[in-house]
């Protein structure tokens, strides 16, 4: 996961609205669902591709966090959504790396 340096408020939403823009391209059609929160299991199936390192990494993570089915489907989300708004096509493994990361940090703070 690289470093990104502070950016101005004005960018960060410039890049939402993009992301935004991406999610709503990609669901027109598709009753209820205009984010990638809203993803069912179908769709996260058929949109959150990730390859075969990336398929491991999650593993690992699961296995790792003991973490259950819906935090994977959870995980595969917020990973689409790190790279929608970087403009990838692909998730990407620093992208997955990124989601499994915040997720620990939400499992720490239910815990502790």
């Amino acid at each position: 996961m690289e470093t990104r340096k502070a950016e101005k408020s004005e960018a960060i939403r410039e890049r939402v609205i993009r992301a935004r823009s991406i999610q709503e391209s990609r669901f027109k059609g598709i009753a209820n669902i205009h984010s990638n929160a809203q993803m069912r299991a179908k769709q996260i199936r058929e949109i959150c591709l990730i390859d075969a390192t990336g398929k491991g990494l999650l593993k690992s993570a699961m296995e790792r966090l003991n973490l259950s089915a819906r935090a994977y489907d959870r995980i595969l989300k917020v990973a689409r959504t790190i790279a929608d708004l970087e403009q990838s096509i692909d998730i990407k493994n620093e992208h997955l790396a990124e989601a499994i990361h915040f997720r620990s940090l939400d499992r720490q703070s239910r815990l502790g």
